[in-house]
């Protein structure tokens, strides 16, 4: 299915003190999108430090040497805008969107926590009690919480790195020191190591010159070398299951192992169609089946990327299907039906339709996605990031629609047991 390419401009520029920028102008509405993305994520947390990456973004809003605690709040939302952060597998970003007026407040407050957080005590017992607690809310105490993101990586990974609780355990985060914290600070938030982005209203000369006034004077510190996270493929199917106390219903999540998304994207991308071939809409082949058909299933969803993001994530990663069932449901049907349906694709190919319905969808969803001036600089910058092209903005939906029917039929006979991996929720509410 031929599907044009978007032409948002794409301005690149390095520092000299290491840090990359990437510039997209659009004077459409008076709005700019400004996020910085520092490559260091959950995988990148040592042993014996659970949770950190996660803890140390919420220390990143805890002031800094020239400002007060909630100065960083005050300041955005003064100006009419909205900020965040998030923590992923292979990065932590920060962003905000402002009016376009308030430019030069955003790049002021990115430039002075990149320089010098507030690194104290206080602070950091501060903060892990609030991870903690957002634990207990986002985990422990809600039904199917941490699934499948936090319960199949330990069953299909056996790497500290690929394996481990990114929420981070009580005793890990309890323990966790302040020199622990500016030693995380002084390895993984250099600016070797981070990329600026900057989406929408704004004058390319302009905004470059604010940002080299802002950043150029952050010490330059080179990026660490990246560990190689990467793990052999399985062998044979491993299973898990556990009790979740909270679940009024059983579930199963099931994986296999994908191609490099970065080395390899040309390999990648049938997955991530087929993922969606699968699962997405009542026309899909598992809600059709198993939803509406056998109803051996209430829902079904389908995704590449533990967190969903299919093209912000390195290698190792995965395919994920996910169903909940009804009461007394068997999962082992479940799991049966989804090896004949892949089988029956690699067998029998597609209906007429199937793809090119499928790719008009996702090229939609991400049209969508970068049409907003923060999601284009998010995208931007994890692109750069991870494969030193951000023009991939421009073209990621046109790849999309490039997969042919026989790379999804090739794609689908990898979906077998042998490399499957696979976590059931035991449900503890139903008692």
């Amino acid at each position: 299915m031929r599907i044009p390419a978007s032409k948002y401009p794409v301005e690149r520029l390095t520092l000299p003190n290491g840090l990359r920028v990437v510039l997209t102008p659009d004077r459409a509405a008076p709005v700019v999108g400004v996020a910085v993305v520092y490559d260091v994520g959950i995988r990148s947390e040592p042993e014996g430090r659970t949770g950190f990456a996660h803890l140390f973004e919420h220390l990143m809003f805890q002031g800094s040497e020239s400002l007060e605690k909630l100065a960083h709040f005050r300041h955005v939302q003064g100006s009419g805008g909205t900020f965040n952060g998030s923590t992923h597998f292979d990065y932590t970003d920060y962003f905000e969107t402002l009016p376009s007026n308030a430019l030069e407040r955003a790049l002021f407050l990115e430039a002075d926590r990149m320089r010098s957080p507030r690194l104290t005590e206080e602070n950091l017992r501060n903060q892990v009690d609030v991870v903690k607690e957002e634990i207990r809310v986002n985990v422990l105490n809600r039904p199917y919480g941490g699934f499948p993101w936090l319960r199949l990586p330990p069953v299909m990974f056996d790497t500290f790195a690929n394996a481990h609780d990114g929420y981070g355990s009580f005793d890990d985060l309890e323990s966790a020191t302040v020199a622990d914290a500016a030693d995380f600070f002084d390895r993984y938030y250099a600016c070797g190591n981070a990329v600026l982005a900057v989406s929408g209203d704004f004058d390319v000369a302009t905004a470059t010159e604010l940002i080299e006034r802002h950043f150029g004077d952050v010490p330059a510190r080179p990026a660490p070398v990246r560990p190689d996270f990467a793990e052999p493929d399985l062998t044979a199917e491993r299973r898990s299951s556990y009790e979740d106390r909270l679940a009024p219903l059983p579930a199963v999540a099931a994986a296999w192992r994908i191609p490099d998304p970065v080395n390899d994207l040309r390999a990648y991308l049938p997955y991530v169609v087929l993922a969606e071939v699968l699962t997405d809409g009542d026309a899909s082949r598992l809600v059709e089946r198993l939803v509406l058909r056998d109803r051996s299933v209430t829902s079904v969803g389908g995704y590449v990327g533990f967190m969903g993001e299919p093209f912000a994530v390195r290698d190792p990663t995965a395919l994920i299907l996910q169903a909940h069932l009804p009461p007394g449901g068997d999962i082992d049907k479940v799991l049966r039906s989804i090896e004949e349906e892949s089988a029956r694709i690699a067998t029998d190919g597609l209906a007429p339709d199937e793809l090119s319905r499928t790719q008009a969808r996702m090229a939609t969803h991400l049209l969508r996605d970068t049409d907003a001036v923060l999601g284009r600089a998010l995208q931007m910058a994890v692109l750069e990031q991870q494969r030193g092209e951000p023009e991939l903005l421009n073209q990621l939906h046109t790849l999309i629609g490039e997969v042919t029917e026989e790379q999804i039929v090739a794609a689908a006979a990898e979906l077998v047991p042998s490399r499957r991996a696979a976590v059931e929720v035991i449900p503890g509410g139903a008692k």
